[in-house]
């Protein structure tokens, strides 16, 4: 360990002060979660404001091969500043990530019993990102830059990658040396509390810590402060049976095949309470070295701001997250190339050459003004096969759906059409984090992987569409109780199959975050038994023809049906469905009806499903295709009789891109 206790934390103190101190550390335990959890859709809004283009790819699927969607992507041979600025703020954007779920994991070690990711202090109760915009100008639980001399005039709000933005996020990361120099005279006794806070009571905000490397000193501060007693305030904390979670050091073949990070723990072991404290601290560390490099004393001579334990296996990224081009075939790994070659440096670092490349940078603001709307060439490489053998929308109407949405009377509606589907990406995550760490009582839950990938996707096209910095701030309708959604266009089992669109309050980018009955959609297909994941490993599996019953399948697995689900979480991914989503193997798809709960056939949401037969979908076929034959199986059944082919696609639809 290599943190110094401060000389406040170490007087023996009244063992009658144990409950009060316990609140105040989970009081910074949870602050710590909200810290983490601010800077993700902040960084993640800049990043994706940068102009560029990627392929949809994955292994051994050629599918989209010359074709282009908009969005930036890492590069495994970063050349232009577009390309070097992306990898750059990627990198410290993945380690928001995992300082968000150390944080977490650290704050049920001390008895939170539910870290909590929706509602205040950053989102109101209808996921709206209240603690953005251009009249605000604190950094929750750091400082307000009111108080500094630098960064007086910034504000603390999402927007393109631009010099204010860059200053703001170097005054989030900046360390403490720069923080307490950049504090106007006179305002500095209102940072850096010492720990304990003999002043504060359960219930009151807690002080501002100035930096975010203060606020985890003031965390180690209270996990150590010692009794006359003879004990500790961690001895009153730990909790052995703190619930733990890793995305980063866990592996499992083929997804995640090695642990990215050998120098040390991101989960806590709470069999032993002195290992324990020893991998606590280690976190705390690590969040600090990697964000203000806070454990190098900086030196001319030094190369590295962060220490060789705190950063990733190359061999680890490159095995875990391997490239593809858009043929299917593997290349260098890029997302390994972006954090490797950045991780030795501490974010405050990274920002600033972030700050060096801006006059190089171009962003999706800039280029539409530049070059006024899409054409089909910009969506389209040399490899592009004019035959379509697939059949998905041509270039020529994917270019005039961007540009349809950014018509003059259009513009105020895509805006909040495309803000809320972002915001229902991230809400998404965010509220299946809420019961990562708190599971129900029906079991653990997964992490929704893909949300976070089809956040950054829902993100790019609202800059790419409009150019415009989406709206965080304005959240989204309740869902409304015993109503049956849909997943996507001409698909309501309550009206004739005309209707535009699923509603945006339903919008969602991972199975784990759709909430109810027939909410499912996109190519990746669940189990009706549950237990599947989304994502690009999809099982190879036969089909055949339509049967009933089960008999003669090659392989007796069912799934669900696109907008046919029989429950939360069952169904696939990413509503509305891309209008070019395929999917990327064949098999067998269990049909269901929906009829009011009641007593004798219980349900959820007020519905309860019922199966009706089974249907087949072929490798390649449109994900909507094989959507409306089931919604037309479903209606049948209701003796009902709607269109035999499904709508046009929507501009909508045509300009989200297939899930990966």
């Amino acid at each position: 360990m290599t943190r110094t206790l401060s000389a406040s934390a170490q007087v023996a103190r009244d063992p009658s002060l144990k409950d009060k101190d316990l609140a105040a550390l989970q009081a910074i335990a949870q602050m710590a979660v909200n810290v983490e959890l601010f800077t993700i859709p902040l960084y993640m809004t800049s990043l994706y404001s940068i102009q560029g283009m990627h392929a949809i790819t994955g292994k051994g699927n050629d599918f989209y091969k010359g074709r282009l969607w908009p969005g930036a992507k890492t590069s495994a041979n970063p050349k232009t500043a577009n390309e070097q600025a992306f990898n750059i703020v990627f990198s410290v954007f993945i380690q928001e990530m995992l300082h968000l779920q150390m944080a977490a994991n650290m704050a049920t070690v001390v008895g939170v019993k539910a870290p909590m990711f929706t509602g205040a202090p950053l989102q109101d109760e209808i996921n709206g990102w209240t603690c953005y915009g251009p009249d605000k100008s604190v950094v929750p639980g750091i400082i307000d830059l009111k108080d500094t001399i630098a960064h007086e005039d910034v504000a603390v709000n999402v927007g393109p990658l631009s010099k204010d933005i860059v200053r703001l996020f170097l005054a989030i990361e900046q360390p403490e040396d720069k923080a307490r120099i950049n504090i106007k005279p006179g305002k500095v006794k209102d940072y850096f509390p010492k720990a304990p806070f003999d002043d504060w009571e359960e219930g009151q905000p807690l002080p501002l810590f100035g930096t975010i490397g203060w606020m985890y000193q003031c965390y180690y501060d209270y996990l150590s402060l010692p009794y006359s007693d003879g004990t500790t305030l961690w001895d009153k904390a730990f909790t052995d049976t703190a619930k733990q979670n890793d995305l980063f050091n866990s592996f499992s073949s083929p997804g995640h095949p090695m642990r990215e990070f050998m120098g040390f723990e991101t989960t806590i072991a709470t069999t032993d309470k002195a290992i324990a404290f020893q991998q606590m601290v280690d976190m705390m560390d690590a969040i600090t070295d990697q964000g203000e490099g806070s454990e190098i004393k900086k030196r001319p001579m030094m190369l590295q701001a962060v220490k060789p334990k705190y950063q990733p296996s190359d061999t680890a990224l490159r095995a875990d997250y391997p490239s593809y081009n858009d043929k299917g075939v593997q290349i260098p790994s890029a997302d390994a190339v972006a954090r490797f070659a950045n991780d030795a440096k501490d974010h405050y670092e990274r920002f600033q050459e972030v700050l060096d490349l801006l006059p190089q940078v171009e962003t999706w603001t800039q280029w539409l003004a530049r070059v006024g709307q899409w054409t089909a060439k910009d969506l389209m490489t040399a490899d592009y096969d004019p035959a379509n053998p697939y059949g998905l929308p041509t270039p020529d109407e994917t270019a005039a759906a961007l540009n349809a949405m950014n018509l003059p009377d259009k513009r105020e509606e895509s805006h909040k059409l495309l803000s809320q589907a972002i915001i229902g990406a991230i809400a998404g995550v965010t509220k299946v984090l809420d019961e990562y760490w708190n599971p129900p009582a029906s079991g653990p839950v997964l992490f929704p992987f893909p949300s976070m990938a089809g956040s950054g996707d829902r993100m790019s096209i609202a800059w790419a569409v409009l150019g415009r910095t989406p709206d965080l701030s304005i959240g989204l309708a309740p869902v409304i109780a015993d109503k049956l959604y849909h997943a996507c266009q001409g698909l309501d089992l309550d009206g004739a199959g005309a209707n535009s669109c699923a509603e945006v309050t339903i919008f969602h980018t991972c199975r784990g975050s759709n909430l109810c009955h027939a909410q499912g959609g996109c190519g990746f297909v669940q189990p009706t038994t549950g237990g599947g994941n989304c994502g690009s490993a999809v099982v190879a599996r036969s089909g055949g023809a339509v049967v009933g019953g089960g008999c003669g399948r090659p392989d007796p697995t069912l799934y669900s049906a696109p907008s046919d689900n029989k429950c939360g979480g069952f169904g696939g991914c990413a509503v509305p469905i891309s209008a070019a989503q395929l999917f990327p193997e064949k098999g067998f798809m269990q049909l269901y009806d929906f009829v009011p709960a009641t007593d004798q056939a219980p349900g959820k949401g007020g519905w309860s499903s019922e199966p009706i037969g089974v249907l087949n979908y072929r490798k390649g076929e449109k994900v909507h295709d094989v959507a409306y034959r089931a919604y037309r199986e479903v209606m049948k059944n209701r003796h009902k009789t709607v269109p035999e082919k499904p709508p046009a696609a929507d501009p909508l639809r045509l300009v989200f891109p297939p899930s990966t």
